[in-house]
């Protein structure tokens, strides 16, 4: 599965779980605290991230952007943004 395809199941999966409200589930949880707690992680994650590319190891580092990944995917969809919209402006920065 190509990195793109990756993200938009596990985008997909997200948007899934907050419209089941399935019980357990961490993403609901997240949901279920709202925008800004969201974005907080978001921001967590972030600066997880700076610390393991600066300390830790790779694999570290790996872990650390996947969380940060999840949890920018979860915010995205909180917010109505879809991959294809993040696709489609990355494509369009490549062409200037």
């Amino acid at each position: 599965m190509a990195g793109n395809e990756v993200l938009d199941k596990l985008y997909e999966i997200i948007e899934d779980r907050i419209s089941s409200q399935k019980e357990g589930s961490y993403t609901v949880k997240l949901y279920q605290k709202g925008k800004p707690y969201i974005a907080q992680k978001v921001g967590e994650e972030a600066s997880e991230v700076i610390v393991a590319a600066l300390a830790e190891t790779k694999e570290r580092l790996v872990e650390e952007i996947a969380d940060l990944l999840y949890h920018l995917l979860v915010l995205m969809a909180v917010s109505n943004v879809k991959p294809e919209d993040v696709y489609e402006e990355l494509k369009r920065r490549m062409k200037e």
